[in-house]
């Protein structure tokens, strides 16, 4: 029997869908997990890490830190906010300390952290999102137990 937790599939319909499940993504990872969102420009991983937020009780507006690169926030434990879309890779990556960040305390999320595929530490929660019809989301989750 495989100890990798099974892939599953969700279907949202709208932002806010798309947001509750990010609540409850948060809910079930522990302390020191890293979380991988990929998908294309506008397909919702901003709203993702919003749910995951507010499972976390922070309070303050969730921006996508496409400038700043790594946004930290306080809540029941830290949230660390990497946005790697102006990056070129794992040197880039490396040149902003951003390893440290894979290893730390409270959750990491990493938007575009197919960069740092290579790096992304063993147990990495991977979620994966589409963008189907009528601005419906399919999203893939896994390595969480659900």
């Amino acid at each position: 029997m495989s100890s990798m937790p099974d892939t599953y599939t969700f279907h949202t319909d709208s932002e806010q869908e798309t947001k509750e499940l990010g609540v409850r993504l948060g809910r079930s990872v522990p302390s020191g997990t890293v979380v991988s969102l990929q998908g294309p420009l506008g397909a919702g991983k901003t709203v993702i890490a919003k749910g995951i937020a507010e499972a976390l009780q922070i309070n303050e507006a969730i921006v996508s830190p496409t400038f700043t690169l790594v946004q930290e926030y306080v809540g029941t434990m830290p949230l660390h906010h990497m946005d790697l879309y102006r990056l070129h890779g794992i040197d880039d990556f490396s040149g902003i300390g951003g390893e440290e960040l894979l290893y730390s305390d409270g959750i990491t999320l990493i938007e575009w952290s197919e960069k740092i595929e290579d790096i992304l530490p063993p147990g990495t929660v991977r979620v994966k999102i589409a963008i189907g019809d009528n601005g419906s989301r399919d999203i893939m989750i896994s390595g969480v137990a659900w």
